[in-house]
């Protein structure tokens, strides 16, 4: 089990990865789990997370993406990540408005993630967000 600092030292990483290194294997688990539960896009084993990141999540947000986190709790061998997600609809943005075109808004979403670990590793991401309301403002626009 790790310690709470080095949970969300990992996670930040973690992140960091997602959106700015672009690589997170360094952080995962052997065996992880990734959901995206609005939009039930994910994978599961090293192998379908690995693709999913590569063909769905990976290089594929705008340059203005940002992640500003709004709180965090951090349990024995979990986190849970309260951030907003902000960025341009100018390029198809395929984890979080699959099939839509870029509409060139803004798009601003409360995202919460809930965050497991397994030693120092992220074992599993499941991340919510209200897809109605971000689909709903989108087509208004």
């Amino acid at each position: 089990m790790a310690d709470r600092a080095t949970m969300e030292r990992i996670w930040e990483a973690h992140t960091a990865g997602e959106f700015v290194a672009q690589d997170v294997e360094a952080t995962m688990d052997d065996d992880p789990i990734v959901v995206h539960v609005p939009t039930a896009m994910g994978g599961s084993g090293y192998d379908g997370v690995k693709d999913f990141y590569a063909r769905w999540f990976i290089g594929r947000n705008p340059d203005d993406f940002t992640v500003r986190s709004i709180s965090r709790t951090v349990g024995d061998d979990s986190l849970v990540d309260e951030m907003i997600v902000s960025f341009t609809h100018d390029i198809e943005v395929p984890w979080v408005l699959p099939g839509l075109a870029p509409t060139g808004q803004q798009v601003r979403i409360p995202v919460i993630a809930v965050v497991d670990f397994r030693g120092p590793r992220v074992r599993s991401e499941r991340i919510y967000w209200d897809q109605t309301a971000v689909l709903a403002r989108r087509r208004s626009c």
